[in-house]
């Protein structure tokens, strides 16, 4: 077939592609969600194929259920600025100052995705986990900075509210990020209990950060924060209270701050709010394995790059210069605890645990920050900010030593776990759900993604595409003929060196069909558009 016919042949596609928007309204054969339309029309080349999986997967589950007499628990590790390359089955480790023991044997243990992708940073890849929504729908484009009202809109659905009409005791430690008011908070968002800091990591490094430097991190940067009035004087002019780091909040019962150095601002925070997070999850996985309801838990741990660890700052390996490092060190010893917590309750074969890095590598704090050995970092759509290091662990259910090509997005844990949970009835269709459901590619290995695409915004612009082994990045809207995209064949080339248009022009057609689609759907379910968007953002993907 030559160039023209592959062509012609893609045009055709992109307008049964459209028609499938219109006709079926993207209604999948098992969920009621109403999905993005590329996955409609791979659903339908794929129906009999999928039915059959299903069947297989459903057994498995089945059994599952059985043996423990409740549906499976699920954990979700969200870890903070931490690249490719960064952990040891990476080529990282130790080797590069920041030691992964735990984490590789997690990782060898279970299963490796070397093409999984988040949001590009904080607040967008924790949208994207708990509400299976790309960030641009829901209004919040960016980094919630301490002082923003805005947050995560209670008409948002999220997998905590999911989990729990589905019988799941559900909870989260961590770093939440997602609005700081009340109606934001999460447990008004559907959690049961929450242990949860506010504001980003950056904002400790505000208050006493000179004796810090000066007596733990000897390192040739300047602090920056010296010019920082003090809290009494920022609270007078902006209203927020920086004596107030974090709250513990209960279900229908309201918040109450969080007391000593885990709720303090301050450059002991992170450390004694991670110390006291882990203590508490795995005296909550003791409670709820003895329990006839299943749990879930949100796990959002700090990386933090401005500090760094007291306990672990000389740990063997840690790179001293590297703040980072010794609190990556730190989340290595605190997920083995919680590993060795489910299998001392007997509980590990009816829990699934999986790890995941919300964004690339944060090099505006360089060196003490994340690596990667990928193009770009942290809020770039690049795969250096966007292509990120996880895993998932589930012993008998989940073959070890796996390291799939197939790729899967933040978004599609949403829709996993309500599938596991039996729960995908409760997933709202009066709104797009980006997550496709990943159960096939867990629990039946490589080749069994049910993904082919993905979307990359940036604020409120469609960046980049995936579709299959290619990446087109946007660079505008062309012109003299040209599409305004450069395409890099991401397997081949994940550190995207060789961008190209013209070897790779039979893909434009495909791409815009995508486009074509994508938009299709924005228009019938318009963006939510927030305070904090700005001006311009509202728009969306290029042509």
């Amino acid at each position: 077939m030559n160039n023209q016919s592959a062509i012609s042949g893609w045009l055709r596609m992109g307008k049964t592609f459209l028609a499938l928007v219109i006709a079926l309204g993207l209604t999948g054969t098992s969920f009621a969600a109403q999905f993005d339309a590329p996955f409609a029309a791979l659903e339908k080349t794929n129906k009999d194929k999928w039915t059959a999986e299903d069947n297989q997967i459903n057994e498995k589950l089945a059994a599952l259920e059985k043996r423990f007499g409740k549906k499976p628990n699920i954990i979700y590790i969200l870890t903070d600025d931490v690249g490719v390359g960064e952990l040891g089955w990476q080529g990282g480790g130790k080797h590069r100052g920041t030691p992964s023991a735990e984490l590789d044997k997690m990782a060898y243990e279970g299963m490796r995705f070397w093409a999984a992708y988040s949001e590009p940073s904080c607040t967008p890849s924790r949208i994207a986990i708990n509400t299976g929504r790309h960030p641009v729908r829901t209004g919040l484009l960016s980094v919630l900075w301490p002082g923003q009202t805005d947050g995560l809109a209670a008409g948002e659905v999220t997998i905590a509210e999911v989990l729990s009409e589905a019988g799941y005791h559900t909870a989260m430690w961590g770093k939440w990020h997602l609005g700081d008011l009340p109606e934001h908070a999460p447990e008004n968002q559907g959690y049961d209990y929450a242990y949860y800091g506010l504001f980003n990591g950056a904002a400790d490094g505000w208050p006493g950060s000179d004796a810090f430097y000066n007596d733990n991190m000897p390192q040739p940067t300047t602090p920056a924060w010296y010019d920082y009035p003090g809290n009494e004087t920022y609270t007078a002019v902006t209203g927020i209270d920086m004596t107030v780091g974090g709250y513990i909040g209960e279900k229908d019962k309201g918040r109450k701050p969080i007391e000593g150095d885990a709720g303090l601002l301050g450059i002991r925070r992170q450390e004694a709010f991670e110390e006291e997070s882990i203590k508490q999850m795995t005296a909550y996985i003791k409670d709820k394995a003895k329990s006839d309801k299943p749990f879930f838990i949100y796990w959002p741990s700090y990386a933090q790059q401005v500090h760094g660890s007291e306990k672990y700052k000389d740990a063997p390996y840690v790179d001293k210069q590297n703040a980072q490092a010794s609190f990556m060190a730190m989340h290595n010893d605190h997920v083995r605890q919680l590993l060795d917590t489910l299998k001392t309750e007997g509980i590990a074969e009816n829990t699934l645990v999986v790890w995941w890095s919300d964004n690339g590598p944060m090099y505006g704090f360089w060196p003490t920050a994340g690596y990667s050995w990928l193009k770009g970092a942290k809020g770039d759509v690049t795969e250096g900010g966007v292509r990120v290091p996880a895993m998932a662990w589930w012993p008998g259910m989940i073959e070890p030593n796996q390291d799939p090509v197939d790729f899967i997005h933040l978004t599609d844990l949403f829709t996993t776990a309500a599938r596991l949970a039996g729960a995908t009835d409760k997933i709202p269709s009066d709104r797009v759900t980006d997550g496709v459901d990943q159960t096939a590619l867990l629990l039946l290995g490589e080749g069994h993604s049910r993904r082919d695409y993905m979307f990359h915004y940036s604020g409120g612009k469609l960046g980049a595409i995936r579709w299959r082994n290619t990446k087109a990045l946007i660079q505008g809207t062309g012109h003299g003929g040209l599409p305004g995209i450069v395409v890099t064949n991401v397997r081949r080339d994940p550190g995207e060196k060789f961008t190209s248009m013209y070897p790779y022009r039979w893909t434009v057609a495909p791409f815009q069909n995508l486009v074509k689609g994508h938009k299709q759907l924005i228009e019938k379910f318009p963006h939510r558009v927030s305070d904090a968007t700005p001006k311009g953002a509202e728009l969306t993907p290029h042509d």
